[in-house]
């Protein structure tokens, strides 16, 4: 059962199908459309792909989707060609944890954080952020974001890999 589950998530996700050029597109979608990169990172380590290259195509992919949601922001009716624009509940949420904790600690946590975390990018494009500094959270967050994924994603996979055998 477990087997095929696995077997099924390794060879019939979209992304995976793609190896680390599927990878890319995840991570970088994934920064404004909520569409989670660990599976696809399993997969991969799964199949043997060697960690650095997801490490390095993940955190690629994921900066360079950083930027599309900032200029979508930026650029209002692009976004609202392409995504509608995101719902006032969370928008609105967006901006009081940033007025909260500061817009350079919640740009860079926000990988992290589900649903809203998407948003953070595109308010901040919206809002006029200053790009240096969005550039240094942002790339700052979404790197020991794919640090940690890849890292507990290998030790997790050997794991669940010795439990199984």
């Amino acid at each position: 059962m477990l087997g095929e589950i696995i077997n099924a998530l390794v060879h019939d996700t979209l992304f995976i199908k793609y190896g680390l050029l599927g990878l890319f597109f995840n991570g970088m979608f994934s920064s404004f459309i909520p569409i989670p990169t660990e599976i696809t990172i399993s997969a991969l380590l799964l199949s043997g792909t060697n960690p650095l290259d997801v490490f390095l195509i993940l955190t690629v992919g994921s900066i360079i989707g950083g930027y599309i949601a900032y200029y979508l922001g930026y650029n209002g009716r692009l976004l609202k060609k392409i995504r509608k624009t995101p719902k006032e509940k969370y928008e609105q949420k967006s901006i009081n944890i940033m007025t909260k904790y500061g817009w350079f600690t919640v740009i860079f946590l926000s990988p992290w954080i589900p649903i809203i975390g998407d948003v953070v990018s595109i308010i901040a494009g919206t809002k006029k952020y200053n790009i240096i500094k969005y550039s240094i959270a942002m790339a700052t967050g979404k790197t020991v974001k794919a640090v940690a994924i890849v890292f507990f994603g290998v030790h997790f996979l050997h794991w669940l890999i010795q439990v199984f055998h």
